[in-house]
């Protein structure tokens, strides 16, 4: 199935959390759902029942929404998740987490996951020196990532670091916002990871 490119926060009022995908409208306090905290649509303040696998499903679609993967790669993530020893839902976390457009975000180069995704796209991210334009591009312990030179003076990344001051930045990566480089230290732990998802959920849905 394609990329959604539709309006996201249509999507966040469906699923009744903030899943990141807007930027400065979020951080501002004036998203779509912030004003109307219930689903779209003429019948959006009806809740009704959901079965179990309905719950398994909206959390695997709340993942790939969250994080900008397709099926084929979400499935393929769970895949390393699963051979990889330790737990498997904490597996697929980590593994999501080192995707170089979620880096790029973490590291408040860019204001949301799909702008990090664009900045590594057009080539203005560089991995150890070297220009990477793969977003699914695996990041690993140790590894620099940084801002290329000639876009080290784009309005729209300023922008996204000044407003990242905001958020707390997260313990496994340390980042150099005036310099716009960031080094990832290590691994992330699961409880480190706050984001609404529950991977238990998703295990059980692709171990069926």
């Amino acid at each position: 199935m394609a990329r959604y490119r539709g309006p996201v926060e249509k999507i966040e009022r469906r699923f009744g959390v903030s899943l990141a995908l807007k930027g400065e409208r979020r951080l501002a306090g004036k998203s779509a759902l912030d004003k109307r905290p219930y689903g779209p649509g003429q019948h959006g303040q009806r809740r009704g029942k959901i079965s179990e696998y309905g719950m398994q499903l909206r959390e695997k679609q709340k993942a790939k929404m969250m994080y900008g993967v397709s099926e084929k790669q979400f499935r393929s993530l769970f895949k390393e998740a699963n051979r990889i020893e330790g737990n498997t839902g904490a597996n697929l976390i980590r593994l999501i987490e080192q995707r170089l457009d979620n880096v790029v975000y973490r590291m408040g180069f860019a204001t949301t996951r799909r702008f990090a995704r664009q900045l590594v796209t057009h080539g203005h991210i560089l991995v150890n020196g070297k220009r990477v334009d793969i977003p699914s591009y695996m990041v690993q312990p140790g590894q620099k990532v940084e801002i290329r030179e000639k876009s080290k003076n784009n309005v729209q990344i300023n922008r996204a670091i000044e407003l990242s001051n905001q958020v707390v930045a997260v313990p496994w990566i340390d980042v150099d916002k005036d310099k716009k480089f960031g080094i990832f230290t290590r691994y992330p732990i699961r409880e480190e990871v706050v984001i609404p998802i529950e991977e238990r959920l998703i295990v059980e849905l692709y171990s069926k």
